[in-house]
């Protein structure tokens, strides 16, 4: 049986279309189209909310155009119309909400409103094998940092977060430490690979627990963002060059042992034999590459999100919407709303008929 989605992803700088279908079980893209804002945005050296949302107005319709072309399926066509509604930048989200919605009612087509994260989860299923839960995630984005055990379709728990930056957040700060370029990560990335990784010793930040002792699974990103700062100024103050390359590189490596290393220990304590990494940072190299040696080493099967889909994409919003209508059958409310915080385990919530927000 086909079931075909389509879907918008607004919950930041992407404005994102796709029409994705689940065809005999296995989920197949059939268009995806993104606008990045980047550019736009990098002379800020971030992201300004009222400038993405008036290009995700402008954008939309569009990329909806394109998508359709491209797949030649046409709205009447499809069983469900899917967007993000959180958590994510509040006018960002309700220009992709407010869009999917009207399509929704005028064609008469159940709406699904997607949690961002569940979104980035269902990314896994857009590879060649995706795995059946349970598993560990490692979602590493931008915005966040987690490692969350899929229990079943659906159902989740989160085990382990960053307390502070996410690793996202962290690698846009240095890079602008560095005088890189917005966004962070791709411009570490591109430098490191010109710089010695094992130059600067750097701190792997762990996070205190009130009674003593340390939280095994969280992240702290702040004490390596000082420990950067400071190495920036103590070239500075002796009026040597910065080494930029060993820098980035140093700081990239730290990032993606401590993120490999914590992933691994939650892994076999909580005696899971798979893991998944999705998310904007899943896409860097040196990170997929440690995690890929570290789970071989450790006899861990080791999923990667696609690195076409690890940042923000509406493929996986599709994704997500398809996994909903099959497991449980659910749509959410015309009347829903959006939140710019909402956390995973309050997802099911978006499919109530007395919606929250």
């Amino acid at each position: 049986m086909l079931t075909t989605v389509l879907a918008l992803e607004t919950s930041c700088d992407e404005s994102a279309v796709a029409l994705v279908r689940r065809n005999n079980g296995k989920t197949q893209v059939l268009s995806s189209k993104i606008a990045s804002q980047v550019e736009e945005h990098a002379r800020w050296g971030g992201v300004v909310p009222e400038i993405a949302s008036r290009r995700h107005l402008e954008a939309l319709p569009f990329l909806i155009e394109q998508a359709i072309a491209e797949s030649k399926v046409f709205i009447p066509n499809v069983d469900a119309i899917a967007a993000t509604v959180a958590p994510g930048l509040v006018g960002a989200l309700m220009v992709g909400s407010v869009t999917a919605r009207t399509l929704a009612a005028f064609y008469s087509l159940p709406f699904l409103g997607i949690h961002h994260l569940e979104g980035h989860l269902a990314s896994i299923l857009l590879s060649k094998k995706p795995p059946e839960p349970p598993y560990l995630v490692l979602l590493v984005s931008g915005g966040h940092t987690e490692l969350i055990e899929v229990i079943d379709h659906q159902k989740y728990q989160r085990v382990g977060r960053s307390h502070d930056d996410a690793a996202g957040e962290a690698f846009d700060k240095v890079a602008r430490l560095l005088g890189l370029p917005y966004p962070g990560g791709p411009s570490i990335e591109a430098v490191a690979k010109h710089g010695n990784p094992n130059r600067f010793q750097l701190p792997k930040g762990r996070v205190s627990k009130p009674g003593g002792g340390f939280y095994m699974y969280d992240f702290s990103f702040s004490g390596l963002k000082t420990a950067m700062l400071r190495r920036v100024e103590s070239f500075d103050a002796s009026v040597e060059a910065i080494p930029v390359a060993d820098l980035a590189a140093s700081f990239q490596n730290i990032v993606a042992e401590v993120l490999v290393e914590r992933t691994l220990l939650c892994a076999s304590n909580r005696n899971l034999k798979k893991v998944v990494m999705v998310g904007g940072v899943a896409s860097n190299s040196r990170l997929r590459e440690l995690m890929e040696a570290s789970c071989h080493k450790n006899s861990i099967e080791v999923h990667l999100s696609p690195k076409a889909f690890c940042t923000d994409n509406a493929a996986m919003v599709g994704a997500a919407a398809l996994n909903r209508l099959k497991f449980s059958n659910s749509s959410s409310s015309l009347e829903l709303g959006v939140s710019a915080r909402l956390s995973l385990h309050q997802a099911e919530a978006l499919y109530s008929q007395n919606p929250l927000f």
